[in-house]
């Protein structure tokens, strides 16, 4: 393990991939990087121009023309070395991570970890994208269904997790043959950066993948409206993730959108109050709540109210609110300046519908952008924290009486990505899972989202996946093929 000690890191300035070179921004444009812990730059990031995007998309167009030649097979061993490559370099990469986004160290490896871990999967089950041969009514006719990659492929990412919100995206497009031009966030440049040169690194052929920063508004609207993109793939907000839906939609370009969510916890009466307390706060206050499925609205049975509130607050308690770069710290800063504005609305105005403070509900020092651990209860539907997304380290407390109630206030939101659920019994597990809308229920325990099981929401947080064989479907085109035999 590397040291952490932050005096002895260098943070690396991070430049474009074009043509598998890493090349200034021809007009020599470059953003400022940030440290959230600290507010004050560390690094800067080269900021693309029309002139770079035109580059970057002829690139991919080539890239796309190889890699498509390459074996499933061959594709697969590449991505395998990649992972190899991740691995060995996590210690480094995370050190990078925490100081440009603000998770603590082991979180940030984790991350890592996690990426590789992922990419493997996705390299084996690019072995897995079959056609099939369908009887003809014809003896003399041999009919096919093939599946072909359907092309360079725009992916935009966040900043809350740089590296797996790249990896589930490039690993699909790579697994199924297809290249990938990856706009990443400018305020966490060198995770995503770190990422796809352990691609290069691997092997892939120039233009399979492809790594920009600049405007966002100006770079999506730019990439998703060129002929050579024939999928886009977006993670991030709901409003955001409309518009470049509606863009694709002119342009008659595939969509995969995952977007936002507003988490319902369901703690039904019989539930084990202990390990309910346990995973939800450990999943509420990973990543400072910056979390797309973080558990955001907890519904309680009345009954059990105020003992789970006891539970959940001195779990929150327990952590230690810091510098990620120090081991001691279990959450680190929120991302941005922005967040912390964010989070005293939401606790201002729960507070004036009348909401009761459990913990927290304030900024912590004047330096970085550090906020408490917060737990809001008796919160009214129609506070804005029950609501809208907070993304930050704010629970929601609420109670039910029944089963049905807490089921109609998960619903009430047109969100529909991660929901959770605490019970004993079988048939209100069932009652839960037939009821809830949403793309993803986890019961009785946190979060899971494995590479294995499909990742993505409903109504308006989204459609397609980024996890499972469901996440390969929409990077593949279907043709039919029918021969007659001369």
């Amino acid at each position: 393990m590397m040291n952490p000690n932050q005096d002895l890191v260098e943070y690396p300035d991070t430049k474009l991939l074009i043509d598998n070179q890493w090349v200034d921004a021809a007009d020599g444009g470059t953003i400022d990087v940030l440290n959230p812990a600290t507010g004050l730059a560390i690094g800067k990031v080269a900021h693309a121009s029309l002139g770079d995007l035109d580059l970057a998309l002829a690139d991919a167009q080539r890239g796309f023309e190889r890699w498509r030649d390459v074996s499933a097979h061959d594709r697969a061993l590449t991505m395998r070395r990649a992972a190899v490559l991740l691995r060995e370099r996590a210690d480094r990469i995370a050190i990078n991570l925490t100081l440009e986004q603000g998770k603590p160290l082991a979180e940030a490896r984790g991350e890592v970890m996690a990426g590789a871990e992922i990419l493997e999967w996705f390299a084996d089950e690019g072995l897995r994208v079959y056609g099939r041969i369908v009887p003809s009514r014809n003896s003399m006719v041999q009919q096919m269904v093939l599946k072909e990659p359907v092309g360079p492929v725009a992916a935009f990412t966040p900043w809350n997790f740089p590296i797996n919100q790249v990896v589930r995206k490039v690993g699909a497009a790579l697994a199924t043959g297809c290249s990938c031009l990856v706009k990443a966030p400018e305020e966490t440049p060198s995770a995503p950066a770190a990422l796809i040169a352990a691609l290069v690194d691997a092997g892939v052929p120039a233009g399979t993948v492809g790594l920009v920063f600049g405007n966002p508004v100006q770079i999506s609207a730019y990439l998703i409206a060129s002929p050579i993109i024939r999928k886009v793939t977006f993670t991030g907000s709901t409003p955001i993730g409309k518009e470049l839906a509606a863009l694709a939609g002119r342009h008659m370009k595939r969509v995969t959108m995952e977007l936002g969510g507003h988490a319902p916890v369901i703690i039904a009466e019989d539930a084990d109050i202990e390990l309910a307390a346990r995973c939800t706060s450990a999943g509420k206050f990973r990543n400072a709540g910056q979390i797309c499925i973080a558990p955001t609205r907890f519904l309680v049975h009345e009954r059990i109210k105020d003992e789970f509130v006891a539970a959940f607050v001195d779990k929150a308690k327990g952590l230690h609110v810091g510098n990620g770069m120090d081991a001691s710290t279990t959450m680190g800063p929120l991302a941005n300046a922005r967040r912390i504005g964010a989070m005293e609305k939401l606790v201002h105005d729960a507070w004036q519908r009348g909401a009761t403070v459990a913990l927290g509900g304030e900024r912590v020092g004047q330096c970085g952008n550090f906020w408490s651990p917060t737990v809001l209860t008796d919160v009214p539907t129609d506070a804005e924290v029950f609501n809208e997304e907070p993304f930050g380290p704010i629970a929601a407390v609420q109670s039910f009486s029944s089963i049905e109630e807490a089921i109609k206030e998960a619903n009430r939101l047109p969100y529909g990505l991660a929901s959770y659920a605490y019970t004993r019994s079988l048939k209100t597990s069932h009652q839960i899972a037939r009821g809830l809308e949403v793309g993803m229920l986890w019961i009785n325990q946190p979060a899971a989202a494995s590479a294995e099981m499909p990742f993505g929401g409903v109504k308006d947080s989204g459609y397609g996946s980024e996890g499972g064989p469901e996440a390969l479907e929409s990077y593949v085109n279907t043709k039919s093929v029918s021969i007659m035999c001369a």
